[in-house]
């Protein structure tokens, strides 16, 4: 098929997939792009720090006493002058206080509170971290899990310096996955690595609105002037999600992708318990902010069009057109520069890469999965 015969309507849908494209890829070029691009400028930056203010790390515990005996001693090796970590016992029935009282006994920057039995709240993660903020003596808050583990003994250097070399008051960090065998693991590590570079790769390029709990610095006096979590109390989830995209702003949040800045914890190994998982965190997200709900809609939304314009073409027109090939061209030089910001990040990230399959199969699975899960009625959320 001749461009000359092409008529008014293979030229509006070739026009309407080559606009789908320049989309996709200005979107992946600038935001997912912008942590690769991040990192590559960190590594050749050192902040020489005037101050090093105390800093109190907080992590709110429900029966964790297999991974507070694992991983709690990484937090008290770290290589920052002054600080404390603060354990806030969310109605544990195993050994937790015994695990935590143990390193007490051995370090004295290690404190221990609780939230009181039978507290009668939407969230007790919330009302434990927000003891825990009221329990800290420092004004600098490092928030992390039970379940993970710092990279390095500089992760508190690390997340705290954009608050003290500038004026922000939100410090953004990642938190990936163990890589291990198995399909589950992958798709984890796909859905971590992408989320990963969509809320971070937003903040810096002026959007922030999201953090994750595993990874997130903010200061104590932003946390209660804010007034922390009281508005979210009955939402189930959205401890770290949904403060941030509360209060933070284009002025006031930093972003930190420095390797050595994780934290690391083990994935869910079972399909039911990453859907169960997927699913808490997507619950909170009709409660983002409606700019947020927008440009997060926009990059979903113009990749199935670009899929259905792309599969409709293949069926409407022979293999030797033009639209084929201009179809087949399009749909290709996406998914080869998509396949490659994803693993450029990767490496430099540190976390596993995924080959081009693994990424075609996951781009088109797991929006469905998302919207399946926003549509259809959920399950009481447990935290």
């Amino acid at each position: 098929m001749l461009l000359s015969n092409l008529d008014i309507s293979d030229y509006i849908l070739l026009g309407a997939l080559g606009v789908l494209f320049v989309v996709q890829i200005y979107w992946y070029s600038r935001y997912m792009a912008a942590v690769a691009r991040r990192i590559r400028k960190q590594s050749v930056e050192s902040n020489q720090l005037s101050e090093t203010p105390g800093v109190s790390i907080i992590l709110a515990a429900h029966n964790e006493s297999y991974n507070l005996s694992q991983y709690l001693q990484a937090l008290l090796t770290q290589d920052w002058p002054e600080y404390e970590v603060i354990v806030v016992d969310d109605g544990s029935e195993d050994e937790t206080r015994a695990v935590v009282e143990r390193y007490m006994v051995q370090d004295p920057r290690l404190h221990m509170t609780f939230v009181p039995y039978g507290a009668r709240v939407g969230s007790t993660k919330k009302l434990a971290l927000t003891l825990g903020a009221k329990a800290a003596k420092y004004d600098y808050l490092l928030l992390t899990d039970a379940d993970c583990v710092p990279e390095s003994n500089q992760w508190i250097r690390r997340m705290i310096e954009p608050l003290l070399s500038t004026d922000k008051e939100i410090a953004l960090g990642f938190s990936p996955y163990f890589a291990e065998k198995g399909h589950v693991n992958r798709l984890v590590q796909f859905d971590t690595l992408f989320n990963g570079l969509h809320y971070l790769g937003a903040a810096l390029c002026g959007h922030p609105y999201m953090g994750v709990g595993r990874n997130l610095a903010y200061r104590k006096s932003l946390f209660f002037e804010s007034g922390g979590f009281t508005h979210l109390m009955n939402k189930k989830a959205g401890d770290d999600d949904l403060f941030v995209n509360h209060v933070a702003t284009r002025e006031n949040t930093a972003v930190v992708v420095s390797p050595d800045s994780y934290t690391w914890s083990l994935a869910k190994r079972t399909m039911k318990e990453w859907w169960q998982q997927k699913r808490r965190h997507l619950s909170v997200s009709p409660a983002y902010r409606e700019d947020t709900k927008i440009r997060l809609a926009l990059e979903p939304m113009t990749r199935g069009l670009f899929y259905a314009v792309v599969l409709l073409i293949g069926i409407l027109y022979p293999v030797l057109s033009i639209p084929f090939a201009a179809a087949a061209g399009l749909f290709f030089v996406r998914l080869m520069v998509q396949t490659l910001i994803l693993n450029v990040s990767a490496r430099r990230m540190g976390v596993e890469q995924l080959n081009m399959l693994s990424v075609l199969w996951f781009d088109i699975a797991l929006p469905l999965v998302s919207l399946w899960m926003l549509v259809v009625p959920k399950r009481k959320v447990k935290w």
